[in-house]
């Protein structure tokens, strides 16, 4: 009797330890050039097994709670991620204050350095956390949604030595197209067929990329417009689209892992 007792005394522990693992959000913090950001680190915690690291820069709006939010549900238990403030800790866009979240990107696209100095840094950052977090750091790479994707092409543009990066709806441009030519991640570009803010300058970028030694894809889901991985977004040409943000998660997975693995 005892035994059964015991037995079901470690099952039940057993069972209460899985209860707990919970989804980590955790502060990480930085000061770069008198700024001070402060970013957020989401991973699940019910195993300690290292997986892929991955810099997240999130929409015009930054690091917010709908950010935060969408970061766990990529995470899961396959990736840590570091959500990325590209502002500044005094500067938060509110969702849906266009005029905002305008004002806070207007000076990363005017200066595209400052914007690709941040998020080299934001990946040092990444890199940092492996002290702490279950993180891969020979498995790093880097997403972007809207003006994140802008980011991410940027850090890849800037020759950082990741393994790929994926842009959901990001801007294609960049201030000197000669930089792609230091590109060593793979890159997946996925825009929406009928968006009218980034598919004219898609002509350009794939220029870019021809000219470049990168292992590039550039996916063009039909039927959406802009920010069709964005739950809140509700507008003629900003709207979501489950269908093609479900097939745009399913090419970033299988993305990431053909190049963590160094397969086609």
């Amino acid at each position: 009797m005892r035994f059964v007792r015991a037995v079901c005394f470690a099952l039940f522990a057993g069972l209460s330890f899985a209860a707990q693992a919970r989804m980590v959000q955790r502060p990480v913090e930085w000061t770069l050039d008198g700024t001070h950001f402060k970013s957020v680190l989401v991973y699940d915690d019910a195993s300690h097994a290292k997986r892929p690291g991955l810099v997240m820069v999130p929409n015009w709006y930054g690091v917010n709670d709908i950010a935060i939010k969408k970061a766990q549900m990529i995470a899961g238990k396959d990736y840590v991620i570091l959500l990325t403030d590209m502002y500044g800790e005094n500067l938060r866009p509110e969702p849906g204050r266009a005029d905002q979240a305008k004002a806070a990107t207007t000076p990363l696209y005017t200066d595209r350095a400052l914007m690709r100095k941040r998020i080299n840094e934001a990946l040092a950052q990444l890199k940092a956390q492996a002290a702490n977090a279950p993180i891969d750091t020979a498995k790093l790479a880097a997403i972007g949604f809207c003006f994140g994707g802008t980011a991410v092409l940027d850090l890849a543009r800037s020759g950082a030595d990741i393994a790929a990066v994926v842009s959901f709806h990001g801007g294609l441009t960049t201030d000197d197209p000669a930089l792609a030519k230091r590109i060593k991640a793979r890159v997946l570009v996925m825009n929406g067929a009928d968006d009218k803010g980034t598919m004219p300058d898609a002509g350009k970028f794939m220029d870019e990329m021809r000219a470049s030694p990168a292992d590039w894809q550039f996916v063009v889901l039909g039927n959406a417009v802009h920010c069709f991985t964005e739950t809140e977004e509700n507008l003629p040409g900003c709207k979501y689209d489950a269908r093609a943000a479900a097939r745009s998660y399913r090419l970033m997975h299988e993305w990431l892992q053909a190049a963590f693995t160094g397969t086609p």
